[in-house]
């Protein structure tokens, strides 16, 4: 699966400490190898800065805004897990998820 940051959302960051708090987060899970982590500009959810996306093929695809990456990080990873553990990526209980549950946008079925 992949695990998308917006590069581009507004205020003070360090996108490349947000990338590695998540990295080290994947590797304490255990699930690093299971997850790549990418940067892309702008998921449209400038109102409530940070945005991340999570995708995979024939999978899921899912939007989350209001995010701080850095301190959400292990949240941001037990998303993952829970949607590697879903069929298709499909979460239907997303209290694993902690604080990304609230943070929720748009979640788009597999095609």
């Amino acid at each position: 699966m992949r695990l998308l940051i917006c590069s581009s959302c507004a205020g003070a960051r360090d996108c490349g400490a947000e990338v590695k708090a998540v990295e080290l987060a994947l590797t304490r899970a255990g699930i690093e190898g299971r997850v790549s982590v990418d940067q892309h500009a702008c998921f449209s959810g400038c109102s409530e800065p940070v945005a991340i996306a999570l995708q995979a093929d024939g999978g899921a695809s899912y939007v989350f805004s209001g995010v701080d990456v850095a301190s959400d990080a292990d949240d941001i990873v037990a998303t993952c897990r829970t949607y590697l553990e879903s069929p298709k990526g499909w979460i239907e209980d997303a209290r694993p998820c902690g604080r990304l549950r609230m943070c929720l946008r748009a979640r788009i079925p597999a095609l």
